[in-house]
């Protein structure tokens, strides 16, 4: 039924994005970035339905754990492809894009899914356990990769000498490598809804999964190449309105985020809270946990200097986005209350993003 539904975008917008990419178009008229746009809105939803494909074929937590590691891989692609292009003058880039994709995932992202949950069900339930998981494995990675770099003494600077970088970046596949046993085999009942309203799902064959996850990696990957082309409009866009170049970070860690922010407020919508839950929080991890391991390889590789460490204002607003989450889904269920302060702060973040 679904696909049916869904067929004549989930298909066709991608492979029309792709086409556009390849004409070369984009950057050279306000109209065809608007085009560009409208591919990527569209090649972005298309990626939420492939995604939920997916994951009602092969269940949960895996298909959540699928969505995050592939847009996770596009993440690094982007930013590697911007850093190594950039060289020494985007040693923030990786810093500026990672945080703004935490920032939004767990202000952003989760804060919509509490919102819309609450104003329809008034409370939603998960499991605690699965959350107090994934919290523990992001604030320990969150407080060694973005604020340790300010305190250490072996270089001036936010910066990680490269035998810190190695050891940061073990300890990121450490926790990371760890979590998903835990997710996957150990304690994998924690982050399995008990009651996901299996009447609205559909089974998928086998052939139908697969079309969809090839369709799924098409359509992050044209997401992510889109995002890059339409990188220097927004540039422009950025340095007209006399923001600051942090600003271009937070844009394409939104564009990147749309399709896991929108499958996760889809199934806020309809009360499967522990998968929005299980796709922002497993976001936000492998946002962090693989991203700055392939990030410092690089920044070995080519010699290029990383600032990893967060300023004043940035680590406060990351304190307080990290204690309002966790007191949030501290308790086991959600209402308007946590999700409204959470959009606060995350509006907070971005004003502040704008105006320093």
């Amino acid at each position: 039924m679904k696909i049916k539904e869904f067929i004549h975008y989930t298909y066709i917008f991608p492979v029309l994005a792709v086409i556009y990419y390849f004409v070369g178009l984009m950057g050279t008229g306000v109209i065809f970035d608007i085009i560009a746009g409208i591919l990527l809105t569209g090649s972005v939803l298309s990626a939420v339905h492939h995604a939920e494909v997916v994951a009602h074929k092969v269940g949960e937590p895996y298909g959540t754990i699928i969505l995050a590691l592939c847009i996770t891989i596009i993440e690094v692609a982007l930013i590697v492809s911007l850093m190594v292009a950039g060289g020494k003058q985007a040693i923030t880039l990786a810093r500026d894009t990672i945080f703004a994709a935490v920032m939004i995932i767990l202000n952003g992202i989760i804060g919509i899914c509490i919102l819309v949950g609450g104003v329809k069900y008034f409370e939603q339930y998960f499991a605690r356990t699965s959350a107090t998981t994934y919290l523990i494995s992001i604030v320990s990675i969150l407080v060694i990769t973005l604020v340790l770099p300010n305190y250490t003494s072996s270089i001036n600077g936010p910066y990680y000498n490269n035998a810190q970088l190695i050891f940061v970046s073990i300890a990121c596949l450490v926790i990371y490598g760890v979590f998903l046993m835990v997710q996957t085999v150990r304690h994998r009942s924690y982050f399995v809804p008990a009651d996901g309203n299996a009447e609205e799902h559909y089974t998928p064959n086998k052939t139908q999964a697969i079309i969809s996850f090839a369709f799924l990696v098409i359509c992050l990957i044209i997401v992510v190449m889109l995002a890059k082309g339409l990188s220097g409009s927004i540039e422009d866009m950025v340095q007209s309105m006399g923001a600051p170049k942090s600003l271009v970070g937070v844009i394409i860690a939104a564009v990147i985020l749309l399709p896991e922010g929108v499958a996760a407020i889809r199934a806020a919508r309809n009360n499967q809270i522990q998968s929005s839950l299980n796709l922002a929080l497993g976001s936000a991890l492998a946002s962090i946990g693989l991203s700055i391991p392939a990030i410092s390889a690089v920044s070995i590789m080519y010699d290029i200097p990383l600032v990893l460490g967060l300023d004043k204002k940035d680590i406060i607003l990351l304190t307080l986005s990290v204690f309002i989450v966790m007191l949030s889904l501290s308790r086991g269920k959600t209402n308007v209350l946590y999700g409204t302060v959470l959009l606060v702060n995350l509006a907070a973040y971005i004003f502040t993003v704008i105006v320093p």
